[in-house]
């Protein structure tokens, strides 16, 4: 699956797109899987529900945000993968989210188990996604987006939230 174009995304997701490395998708998908698996499972247990300020999330809420995103990302390329130029595809209010979803007593090990687990489903999805399925234009709103964008944006998502824990968190 080829990087997409700009006019295949709302320019919002260009921050995302732009920190994916050029090279085979499905080879920097499933790389960027295990390192932030790795990752993950390299912080210390003390900083699992840790905040840097009261209305920050914790990290185990950011991982909880990543895996709700692949999600909303995998319906949305579903959604273009299959042509469908009449589905509005929403925003997703990722603080509502956030606040309906309680993960202080989940373990950090059961969330990246949940993580790989969408992230196999999304690997699939793609995988069975030809060059011009990929393409095809979603209706999202004001802005149209491709499949192939929402793989690209899935992969920056998870780098960008890894550099803020790194740079804010650890």
């Amino acid at each position: 699956m080829t990087r997409p174009e700009q006019s295949e995304f709302n320019p919002y997701f260009q921050q995302y797109i732009d920190l994916v490395n050029d090279g085979d998708f499905f080879e920097i998908f499933q790389d960027e899987t295990t390192s932030a698996k790795e990752f993950f499972k390299s912080i210390p247990e003390e900083k699992h529900n840790y905040k840097y300020a009261p209305e920050k999330w914790t990290i185990k809420d950011i991982l909880m945000h990543l895996i709700d995103m692949d999600r909303v990302f995998s319906f949305r390329a579903l959604v273009c993968a299959r042509g469908d130029d009449k589905t509005l595809l929403p925003r997703a209010d990722e603080n509502l989210f956030a606040a309906n979803c309680d993960v202080t007593k989940r373990s950090m090990e059961s969330l990246l188990g949940e993580f790989i687990c969408v992230r196999k489903s999304m690997e699939l999805l793609f995988d069975n996604i030809n060059e011009e399925q990929s393409k095809f234009l979603g209706n999202n709103g004001q802005y149209k987006i491709s499949a192939r964008a929402l793989g690209y944006i899935s992969i920056g998502h998870a780098i960008h939230h890894i550099g803020v824990i790194k740079e804010k968190y650890l």
